[in-house]
């Protein structure tokens, strides 16, 4: 067992890169010993001088080794064994194709087993785009990109059912499947639900909405991303509206959300084509006299309301 006591993070993450069994262990002190110090920090223990990682520390090591953190150890008085599971990177929907394109987000993929309302740095940043848009003043919701209605789901239970019910909700997406459970879910409530590529979002005259949300679906490689935007501002906006963007930084890979959207032709995160986006969405906004908010981690949220 390796046994870590004064040494570098460098040190450390050069020991651990080159190892190449799935499950890896080592001691390190024990966390729980310097609580109200920070990473780096030296404390002695048993006469033995050690440097002190947080939980937290080793948690976003593990991630950026792409691994799982394992329920540590303790092994003595001063020290823990920390174990680190590498992930399959096959296991991710990323890597799987389907022969029905619609369906590679639908019920019954591997995107259908994420659940972003129940991470919690995308469940605190989607309600803090919700409170400042003002969700309860609302009239008219249009999300594109619903998939089975994760975000009207959570709309719902901020507003409990009788407010909600109030107000009149639109979803679209490309999965049959995925609006199939959408609608049983919603079923009986103001909340229509339709199958359509959103490139085609004239086809379905709708009028324009008080909020619209979309999260992970614009920068769809067949959506021509700026005109497309630009198109919903003017045509799909009312003229108070609000907008809720959802700009992916990060990877799904065997049951781990990991920071950091991967570019073409990079073999590690590179977020130019991703802030570049981002910015390009804000300084737009701005333009049309929208205050404009940026926030979240794994999940950009841009958020806007219109000034006066």
């Amino acid at each position: 067992m390796k046994i870590f006591t004064d040494e570098s993070l460098y040190e450390i993450l050069s020991w651990l890169k080159v190892q190449d069994s799935e499950l890896i262990e080592f001691e390190i002190l024990n966390p729980d010993l310097a609580q109200n110090s920070y990473v780096g920090a030296t404390l002695t223990c048993n006469e033995k001088t050690y440097r002190y990682f947080s939980y937290k520390a080793l948690s976003n090591l593990a991630e950026i080794l792409f691994c799982k953190m394992l329920t540590p150890r303790i092994s003595s008085v001063c020290r823990v064994i920390i174990r680190f599971k590498k992930l399959d990177k096959q296991r991710s929907f990323h890597t799987i194709t389907n022969s029905v394109k619609e369906e590679k987000y639908g019920s019954n993929s591997n995107f259908a087993d994420i659940n972003k309302n129940e991470e919690p740095s995308f469940l605190s940043a989607y309600l803090k785009a919700l409170e400042s848009v003002k969700i309860k003043d609302k009239k008219q919701i249009l999300n594109l990109g619903i998939n089975r209605g994760d975000e009207f789901e959570l709309i719902r239970t901020m507003l409990g059912n009788k407010l909600f019910e109030s107000k009149k909700f639109i979803g679209i997406d490309y999965s049959k499947s995925a609006i199939d459970v959408a609608r049983e879910r919603f079923s009986n409530l103001h909340v229509s639900l339709h199958v359509k590529d959103i490139n085609k979002i004239d086809e379905l005259h709708l009028t324009p909405s008080d909020l619209l949300i979309s999260i992970g679906t614009l920068q769809s490689s067949s959506i021509n991303f700026k005109p497309f935007f630009m198109k919903l501002m003017r045509e799909y906006l009312s003229g108070n509206g609000a907008v809720i963007l959802g700009f992916v930084n990060c990877r799904w890979i065997d049951g781990e959300m990991i920071y950091g959207s991967k570019a073409p032709n990079y073999n590690y995160s590179e977020q130019t084509l991703l802030y570049n986006d981002v910015m390009f969405c804000k300084r737009y906004l701005q333009q049309h006299r929208f205050r404009v908010t940026l926030t979240g981690k794994e999940y950009l949220f841009l958020t806007a309301t219109k000034i006066g």
